[in-house]
Order: structure tokens, then C-alpha cells, then sequence
């Protein structure tokens, strides 16, 4: 079966006869490089945890006894930077027309350096004895 191409000027009217409101694209981006951020902090902690003991420890005491482990404090700091993150730039770009592109390249290039910095032969390497 051949599928059809759509034509965009028919696609697009189709949206307008919706009657949808126009919505500024700031709290898309926010939340995109919220995220970002979010991994890039426990990524952070990832590796700042293998290089000092006493912050491992600090880290792993966030468990709670909830037999996560040592992931725990972890993921704990990286939701913390990533719903503080949300916070803020949600209510500084609540109205303003961004350019999603853009922000969606650097939360994701955040967001890349995060889960390198949490790959075992990256953050190994600043193990502390």
C-alpha cells in the first residue's frame, strides 16, 4: 500500500479550523533543559561520590532504609536539580516564544555529558582508595 504524502497547506488548515490558542514556548523548554540538568546533576554526584568517601557516604545515608542503595542520594540530588531547575525557568520563560530547536540540542547535550559521567569506566577512573 502507498502512502500518501500530506500536503502541509492542507495539514495546516486542518489545525487551524481546531480553534486551538496560541501558547508561548518557554515552559516546553524549560522542562527540556530541566531535564538536562536533572541528569547532568546526578551525573555529578555520580562521579563526585567514586572521588571522596565521605560525600559516598553522605550519599548512600540518603537511603533512608528503603533498600535503594547507593543510587539513592544520587537520584535524589539529580530530581532536586531537575524539579528546582523546572521551577525557575518555568517562571522566568512562563510567556516568551524560544526557539525549541535550540533548547533541545543543549538539554540534550547536558543531558549526554550526564549519563557519560554516570558510565562505570568514566567515573571509576576518580575512584578514591
Amino acid at each position: 500500500m502507498k502512502s500518501e504524502a500530506r500536503d502541509p497547506v492542507v495539514e495546516a488548515s486542518e489545525v487551524d479550523a481546531l480553534g486551538l490558542e496560541e501558547r508561548p514556548d518557554g515552559p516546553g523548554a524549560a522542562v527540556m533543559l530541566a531535564a538536562g540538568i536533572g541528569i547532568l546533576v546526578t551525573g555529578v554526584f555520580t562521579l563526585l561520590a567514586e572521588a571522596s568517601v565521605p560525600l559516598h557516604d553522605w550519599l548512600e545515608s540518603l537511603d533512608f532504609d528503603t533498600g535503594v542503595g547507593p543510587l539513592a542520594g544520587k537520584v535524589i540530588l539529580g530530581s532536586l536539580g531537575f524539579f528546582v531547575a523546572w521551577a525557575i525557568f518555568g517562571y522566568a520563560w512562563r510567556a516568551k516564544e524560544l526557539d525549541l530547536r535550540r533548547w533541545f540540542w543543549i538539554s540534550f547535550a547536558l543531558g549526554v555529558v550526564g549519563a557519560v559521567l554516570m558510565f562505570p569506566p568514566v567515573f571509576q577512573i576518580f575512584t578514591a582508595e
